[in-house]
């Protein structure tokens, strides 16, 4: 079992800038895919991106458009979502989840954190 827990979430104007985030515990050697989904109201979760912990590779969804980067600090099993350039739309909660391999499929995942409300102003 991996617990996640985010944070760094919060209220900021478009243009600006957050950083989450996400630390593991638990059997983290069973995992080596560590990714962050977002959920806005009244939609489905989506992909944003995803990293993997073993090897030197990341991904992205279509709309970080080089605004997001997703990076690791292997010797504090934490995981990083630079945020810039944000617009209203990156409006969600966004959540932090670990899984086997390296994927944008949320069921790909078997552990998720408990979220982190993101909200930009226009």
């Amino acid at each position: 079992q991996v617990q996640l827990v985010e944070s760094g979430g919060g209220l900021v104007q478009a243009g600006g800038s957050l950083r989450l985030s996400c630390v593991a515990s638990g059997s983290t050697f069973r995992v080596d895919a560590r990714g962050f989904f977002r959920q806005a109201p009244g939609k489905e979760r989506e992909f944003v991106a995803a990293i993997s912990w073993s090897g030197d590779y990341d991904v992205y969804a279509h709309f970080v458009e080089d605004r997001f980067t997703i990076s690791k600090d292997n010797a504090k099993n934490t995981m990083y979502l630079q945020m810039n350039n944000l617009k209203p739309e990156d409006t969600a909660d966004y959540y932090c989840a670990a899984g086997p391999r390296v994927s944008n499929v949320p069921r790909d995942y078997t552990s998720w954190g408990q979220g982190t409300q993101v909200t930009v102003s226009s």
